[in-house]
């Protein structure tokens, strides 16, 4: 069980801090894409190994989507597994979700509902602009 007092502390990314907006920016998309830390890869090798197979194996998923191999549900269900792991891979390597409006500064640890929000919500917009893009291409199979 978490100590509610701890997901109320305050939390700083590395970029956090950044001066310039554009860097900012740039590193918070970053954060958004890629759950993976480099402190986490130094504690945990095989677990971060298994995460990268399992995010090239999502990644080639779409590919053949855009292919016109797969179907829209098998495409779905990839990308609710890899929702699910990413959720346990953000817990143990960004365990902070941002507080107050989208464009603040302040961050706080998340709690596991807290990122079970986090990463459902974001993929699920990362997933409709992929779809989109696919179904206006006439690349996806319904």
């Amino acid at each position: 069980m978490v100590d509610p007092r701890m997901l109320t502390e305050p939390v700083h990314p590395p970029y956090a801090a950044e001066g310039s907006l554009l860097k900012r920016l740039a590193a918070e998309a970053w954060d958004h894409l890629w759950p993976w830390s480099r402190s986490a890869f130094q504690r945990q090798r095989a677990v971060q190994a298994a995460s990268l197979a399992l995010a090239a194996a999502a990644s080639v998923a779409w590919v053949l989507a855009a292919m016109g191999q797969l179907s829209a549900g098998t495409i779905i269900g990839w990308w609710f597994g890899w929702s699910v792991f990413e959720v346990l891979v953000r817990l143990g390597a960004k365990p902070y979700v941002k507080e107050g409006p989208w464009w603040g500064r302040r961050y706080r640890r998340a709690s596991r509902m807290d990122m079970v929000c986090y990463v459902g919500f974001k993929n699920l917009l990362i997933g409709a602009a992929l779809f989109i893009g696919l179904k206006s291409a006439g690349l996806l199979l319904l």
